[in-house]
């Protein structure tokens, strides 16, 4: 039962990583998720404890953690990790899709679309992970995805930043849609360029602020 309430809280905080919703430099407090979810600290702690074994939050175990601040070479060493991997799932993946899986990526794209004539940031973050990591999934090679999914849980937090900049938005489901009109005609290696192209953009977008951030 307790390994079981461990497993679901960390399932939980995982998703949460992976999807954006917390922030880089958030403090998670033991005490304030048992209170809010209604258990005891200990399972909370112990699924906090294997985040930081796989470089998702670090901090001391007794007290809080947090998710780890965003510098620019930190983030440019994630991307060039991701650029090796996400576009190789990409293309296995093309092959591989069942209908119900395009599906589940034509409605995501569709709902993105929807969250940014909306402004809804969150909304837009959880189809946004959910899209890509669906599409990764399919690619059905297990060392391949724990890859991805342990980078994606570094970086996922810093996604909310994307929304930083107003002429961003504009062009933040392109990519997507590119991929989706690839994966639909069974085109692996054009749905690999595109996703390649949705990180480089991003990606770039992305260093070029925490270098201003840092100065330089």
């Amino acid at each position: 039962m307790a390994d079981n309430l461990q497993e679901q809280l960390y399932q939980r905080l995982r998703e949460g990583l992976l999807a954006g919703r917390f922030q880089p430099g958030q403090r998670l407090k033991i005490r304030d998720l048992a209170a809010e979810w209604g258990t005891s600290p200990m399972p909370v702690r112990a699924a906090l404890q294997r985040l930081v074994a796989e470089g998702a939050l670090e901090g001391e175990a007794q007290r809080s953690l947090r998710v780890p601040a965003m510098t620019r070479e930190r983030f440019q060493q994630l991307l060039q990790a991701r650029l090796a991997v996400e576009g190789l799932a990409v293309e296995i993946a093309a092959g591989r899709l069942s209908a119900a899986e395009l599906t589940t990526l034509e409605d995501c794209v569709a709902r993105m679309e929807s969250a940014l004539e909306r402004r809804d940031v969150q909304g837009y973050l959880n189809d946004n992970s959910r899209f890509h990591l669906t599409l990764y999934r399919a690619c059905a090679n297990p060392v391949l995805l724990r890859m991805i999914e342990g980078l994606w849980l570094q970086v996922g937090p810093f996604f909310n930043r994307l929304f930083t900049e107003a002429d961003l938005s504009l062009r933040l489901n392109d990519f997507h849609d590119d991929a989706l009109k690839a994966l639909q005609a069974g085109d692996g290696k054009a749905a690999r360029l595109a996703m390649e192209q949705d990180l480089s953009y991003f990606g770039q977008s992305l260093l070029n602020l925490l270098a201003l951030e840092n100065g330089g």
